[in-house]
């Protein structure tokens, strides 16, 4: 059961299907990355409604899928338009479940981020992506867009 709902997940991302992907989740799931590192409940599938209806230039791939029990992971690589500079990126992935009630209650997603800046942010990632500072920054920045996105959702 759970490996087929990893591969739905992924299928859904791959058609930027943000609604069909929130469905994966537990109502109470957990969710970090280097760019979202706090996200619960509600926050997990509007991240990805957000970031799937904002995607431009968009494919993903995903392999390596791997369940036993509970807990589970994969490996996916996504490339696309970064939205705040127009610039490519390519960012590979490792993502970590664990599974309750037949759905992913918590995911950790792995990957470089000085790399993932320097492509998505030029010269500023690249000078400064290995620092915590711009870290905190950007992550304050994807917050804010969340809280924004979520917002109008409401609406």
């Amino acid at each position: 059961m759970s490996q087929a709902l990893v591969e739905k997940f992924y299928r859904a991302f791959q058609a930027r299907d943000g609604a069909a992907m929130t469905l994966c989740y537990h109502a109470n799931a957990q969710f970090s990355d280097p760019g979202f590192p706090h996200l619960k409940g509600a926050e997990v599938g509007a991240m990805w409604r957000m970031l799937t209806s904002r995607a431009q230039k968009f494919s993903l791939e995903f392999d390596r899928v791997e369940v036993s029990g509970d807990q589970g992971s994969a490996h996916w690589v996504a490339r696309y338009e970064f939205s705040g500079t127009g610039r490519m990126v390519e960012n590979h992935i490792r993502s970590e479940f664990v599974f309750k009630d037949g759905l992913i209650i918590q995911q950790s997603d792995y990957f470089d981020f000085w790399k993932w800046s320097a492509q998505a942010l030029g010269l500023p990632g690249r000078l400064f992506g290995w620092s915590g500072l711009f870290r905190r920054k950007v992550q304050a920045q994807a917050a804010k867009n969340l809280q924004g996105f979520m917002a109008k959702e409401r609406k």
